[in-house]
């Protein structure tokens, strides 16, 4: 069953993501004292009395936008609240009611959805008395609350619940979620992408670098399957990044890229691979995620020779060059159902679970066809290797004297193991012991 959907709503600069971080006792939205910080539908799972919920943090409601990304955000906002069960309006008590917090009223009315108001920013009982005059929206009884200092939360949350559908008690299982992180430069088409890959306008595409800001996480199913995509802000050359809003975007998509299980590297087809790209995908490999290079914007490049692509890509990533590589165009949709077979494969890759046998079989049939370093008179020799762990695929090496493996003897052990076994798509850990010692 679906969880109920609680949407955080209002103007601009009211402290919507700050609600959100508190509720859910985790920086989970970039917060900024400037207005527009927050642009895309940001979610979390939260869970309060026993009772579960999605909460949906918005960007500022403007009700006449005058620009492409604020009438995008209007467009976000406005799937929300006909998505929501409960809507929280935020306003703010230091500047009172406003033009702007009326005509949101008037479209929450509209809505024919349960509304409460949180008048934010009540942070002493002046304040607190000052809220009343939020009454004049017409939504009811307004809360005081205080996000930043954590003042009256719990009653909103109380009162939260009570507006809640009834839920019948969950028993199924929900399976496991797969995790993918949509990462780039900055105008590569990543949110495009995930629009495409969702089938509908989940997230902001606009012509101005840098749109996206959060790391925002989209939650859909793939032919039965839990998947969550996350869109996040186009990384920039470390010089170019600017204080503020912008570098915490950057830390943000650092952090998806932690916590997901396969990552959509976008590439811009229209320009070449730059250092900024092969950096990024250098943290992936060393993060141990699933890896898909996507050359984007297929359709604007006349070349389509992909066998040379191919060739230059790879060279590019040489270091990894596992990572298969897909053409596509978030426009006009070329390629894009390929990338979730893809992913599902490289998914099962990470899971895969070898008997120590089979992998010791191929160990040793490595090391016995090519000459084993020697350092001083002592030679390497590996006594048995196991897979020690999944997601990502570990093996571990018990050796006579883990220092005699260099970089070159590594990388062809792991090439023997993924002529044998495959893992598509995933890069391997190899840790050498040496034997009896910790």
């Amino acid at each position: 069953m679906t969880k109920p959907i609680v949407a955080i709503v209002g103007r601009p600069n009211t402290g919507k993501s700050t609600l959100l971080n508190r509720i859910v006792k985790r920086p989970a939205a970039i917060t900024e004292d400037l207005p527009g910080t927050t642009r895309d539908r940001n979610t979390a799972e939260v869970e309060w009395l026993g009772t579960e919920f999605t909460l949906i943090d918005t960007g500022g409601l403007e009700i006449k936008p005058d620009s492409s990304i604020g009438r995008g955000v209007k467009a976000q906002v406005e799937s929300a609240i006909s998505h929501a069960d409960v809507i929280v309006c935020v306003a703010d008590a230091i500047d009172g009611v406003t033009p702007s917090d009326t005509e949101i009223a008037e479209v929450l009315r509209r809505s024919g959805k349960p509304v409460l108001v949180a008048v934010n920013k009540a942070d002493n009982p002046k304040r607190e008395m000052e809220a009343l005059e939020f009454y004049e929206l017409g939504l009811g009884d307004p809360l005081a609350v205080s996000a930043h200092h954590g003042r009256g939360i719990a009653e909103l949350m109380d009162k939260v619940v009570e507006l809640l559908p009834k839920q019948e008690p969950i028993t199924k299982v929900e399976p496991e979620s797969i995790r993918i992180a949509i990462v780039g430069r900055p105008n590569a088409g990543k949110s495009m992408l995930l629009n495409a890959l969702t089938g509908e306008e989940r997230v902001i595409v606009d012509e101005t670098p840098g749109t996206t800001r959060d790391a925002v996480d989209t939650v859909f199913d793939y032919k039965g399957q839990n998947v969550v995509l996350i869109d996040t802000a186009g990384i920039r050359r470390r010089g170019r990044v600017k204080a503020g809003v912008e570098r915490y975007s950057v830390l943000r998509t650092f952090r998806a890229i932690d916590r997901a299980d396969v990552v959509l590297l976008v590439l811009d087809a229209t320009e070449l691979v730059t250092s900024q790209d092969t950096h990024i995908a250098g943290y992936i490999q060393e993060a141990a995620k699933g890896i898909i290079i996507i050359v984007n914007k297929w359709d604007l490049i006349d070349n389509k020779n992909t066998a040379e692509w191919n060739k230059s890509v790879k060279k590019a990533f040489r270091f990894a060059s596992y990572a298969p590589i897909l053409y596509t165009s978030a426009k006009t949709g070329q390629g894009i159902e390929k990338i979730m077979p893809q992913v599902s494969q490289i998914y099962r890759e990470r899971l895969k679970r070898l008997p120590t046998a089979a992998v010791n079989d191929v160990v040793q049939r490595a090391v016995a066809a090519h000459n084993r370093p020697t350092s001083r008179g002592k030679q390497l020799k590996i006594f048995y290797t196991t897979q020690a762990e999944a997601n990502p695929p570990t093996f571990v090496f018990f050796t006579n004297d883990a220092r005699l493996v260099h970089f070159s003897y590594r990388r062809f052990l792991e090439n023997r193991l993924r002529e044998a076994f495959g893992f598509t798509g995933t890069p391997l850990r190899l840790n050498f012991k040496t034997r009896g010692k910790p």
